[in-house]
Parts: C-alpha cells; sequence; structure tokens
C-alpha cells in the first residue's frame, strides 16, 4: 500500500489525551512498521472552559472543532478521541474510521481519603458528591438520596487534586476507563455497576476520526476496529441520535453481545432521577456468510465507517438503537428531556 512519509496524529493536550493518543500511535506502529507517525497537541474550547458546567456550555463539539479544523486544512491526518465526546452527526468530510477495543464503560467512585473505607450507600447523610455529569448525577440521586450533588470541571489531575486537598467533597464520580488508562486504578474505590448507573453513550472507548475520502488513511486505522465494540457503540449512538440527546440531558445506556445478540439498555431521566424511563431490546448481529463493508462502501453509521464488519450487523445496530429510542419516545420520554433541557438552561 503506498504510504506518506509522516502521518500526523491530532490530539488534546492533556495527559489522558495524550496517552489515549500514544495507546494508538503504539496500536499503528505495530501494524504498520515502515510508518512514520507524529504527533500534534492543540488546546480545545473545552480545556480552556473551566468554571462552567459543561452541560451549560451546550456546545457538542466542545473537545473536537479544533481537532477537526486541523484535520480540515490537512494538518493532521488522523485524530483520536473518547467516543464519547463525539457527537453523533459529524461535520460533512469527516468519519469516524475505528473504534478500538473498549476499556471498562463503567462509572468509578473516587473518595477523599477520609471516607477511604465508605461506600456511596454509607456515606452521611448530606455528604457532597462531585460530577460535572447531568447523567450520573440524576441516577445516582435516585439511588443515594441521602447525598448532593455539585459539579466539579478540570481534567482528571485536577478533580482529583480537588478532592484530595479541600473538604468541599466527599467524593467524586470518573470514568473508570480514564482512571485506569492514567495508571491511578488504585484510586477507584467503588465500580458502579449498571443497575446502579447506566453509563455514557461510548463511554470507554477510543475513536480514530479521520477526513472520509482520505482512503489510504480509513484502510489504515481501520486495522484497529474492534467489531464487538464497534457494534455496541453505533446501537448506543444511535439510540442517543433519535433521542437529540447530548451533555445538556441526562441519557444512559448498557450494552452487551451474547450468543449473537445484541441487548441495548436504553434510559432517560429528569435532573433530579425522579422520572425515568428505560427499556431494554435485543437484535441479531451475527448471520453466516455475508459480505463485509468493501472499501468502496461510502456507508456511515452514526458518524463511523466500519470497514471488515458485515454491513447487515452494521444495520442491526444502528436499528436497534433507533428502535429503542422510538419505543421510549411513544412513553413520553421527549418531555422528560424537554423540561431537563429547561431545568438546566435555567439553573
Amino acid at each position: 500500500m503506498e504510504r506518506r512519509n509522516v502521518i500526523r496524529v491530532g490530539t488534546r493536550k492533556s495527559q489522558l489525551a495524550r496517552i489515549q493518543t500514544d495507546s494508538v500511535v503504539e496500536m499503528l506502529t505495530n501494524k504498520f512498521p515502515e510508518a512514520h507517525f507524529e504527533i500534534v497537541a492543540m488546546s480545545t474550547t473545552g480545556d480552556k472552559i473551566l468554571d462552567t458546567a459543561l452541560s451549560k456550555i451546550g456546545e457538542k463539539s466542545l473537545f473536537t472543532k479544533e481537532l477537526e479544523n486541523a484535520l480540515e486544512r490537512n494538518e493532521v491526518d488522523l485524530v483520536v478521541h473518547s467516543l464519547k465526546d463525539l457527537p453523533t452527526s459529524l461535520p460533512p468530510g469527516f468519519t469516524i474510521g475505528a473504534v478500538c477495543k473498549r476499556e471498562s464503560p463503567y462509572d468509578a467512585v473516587v473518595f477523599h481519603p477520609k471516607n477511604a473505607e465508605k461506600s456511596l450507600e454509607s456515606l452521611p447523610t448530606n455528604s457532597t458528591i462531585g460530577t460535572s455529569s447531568l447523567r450520573r448525577a440524576a441516577q445516582l440521586k435516585k439511588h443515594f438520596p441521602h447525598l448532593q450533588f455539585k459539579d466539579i470541571r478540570g481534567n482528571l489531575n485536577t478533580r482529583l487534586k480537588k478532592l484530595d486537598e479541600h473538604d468541599d467533597f466527599s467524593a467524586i464520580i470518573l470514568a473508570a476507563a480514564g482512571l485506569r488508562r492514567m495508571g491511578w486504578e488504585n484510586r477507584i474505590d467503588q465500580v458502579l455497576s449498571p443497575e446502579q448507573c447506566l453509563y455514557a453513550v461510548g463511554q470507554g472507548a477510543l475513536a480514530v476520526e479521520v477526513r472520509a475520502k482520505d482512503q489510504d488513511i480509513l484502510n489504515m486505522v481501520s486495522a484497529l476496529l474492534d467489531p464487538q465494540t464497534v457494534l455496541r457503540c453505533i446501537a448506543e449512538r444511535a439510540f442517543m441520535k433519535r433521542l437529540e440527546g447530548g451533555c445538556s440531558v441526562p441519557v444512559a445506556v448498557s450494552t452487551s453481545i451474547e450468543d449473537s445478540q445484541l441487548y441495548l439498555t436504553g434510559a432517560v431521566y429528569s435532573l433530579d432521577g425522579s422520572d425515568c424511563l428505560k427499556e431494554t431490546m435485543q437484535r441479531t448481529v451475527v448471520f453466516p456468510h455475508e459480505d463485509v463493508e468493501g472499501p468502496n462502501d461510502d456507508c456511515q453509521h452514526v458518524g463511523i465507517t466500519a470497514l471488515g464488519v458485515p454491513r447487515r450487523a452494521l444495520e442491526a445496530a444502528d436499528y436497534l438503537g433507533t428502535e429503542l429510542a422510538d419505543l421510549l419516545l411513544s412513553r413520553g420520554a421527549k418531555e422528560i428531556l424537554t423540561v431537563a433541557r429547561q431545568l438546566n438552561d435555567a439553573r
């Protein structure tokens, strides 16, 4: 395959983003030892606005726009993101060419050192929990009504510092995947089960975004694609897209693949967690003797191009997410989310 001399990889400047990008470059280097990669780090809007809750900023491409601008200007050839930062519709001309094998999608609790032996259940009444996620807060308010929830912003290092060095928070909630990638697994005191807290769409998965027409790079990054993660994330993103969800509304999911069936649990919540619609559906995603997406198939599913994954499987995953969202919409999901959005805007 003809290869350009240096392949430039765009990333955010945060330590976690750099670690994630390094891991993708390492995987690509192992598969394509003749290629040379150069990492280009840049700051995004989301990195610069640190005093406002993400849900209040309301910009869907908060952590991605500057990176996409560089991709569009041919300053970089591919960009590594946390999939959960990417909106369900990408700007024209871009596609997610790979979703890598998923790290843990669950949420984790990190306690203040003085609460080291505790769990959320056993924290004193009115203890303050830090999270900037409406999704986490809504679910945890429902399960742990004795606790209070307060916004906390900043990268992982900043949030852990705020927790450890001040008495403002009894605990904070973070994605387990980020802590594990940073090598801070020992800080995870409690992992929240899907029964306690369904996760965010795409949580724990890394995405590689490329120019949709750059066939060489698209072919290259597709070597990193994990078929099961791709199918799960397409279902999750299709669910979110049909609900028109984003940072500013509490939408949550859980997925698994067992015996050729893709299971999707999806839920929407009011901000205080008192209103909740939650359902599970499944579809077959393993088909015998089936054509896979060929290199000329220009077919994206919620922004993802999955070369080498059977088309019927991709369509089934996409349809499953849409179908589950339609079921919740028929039961009043739109009203719950509209009120949640209005209340959040008024905060």
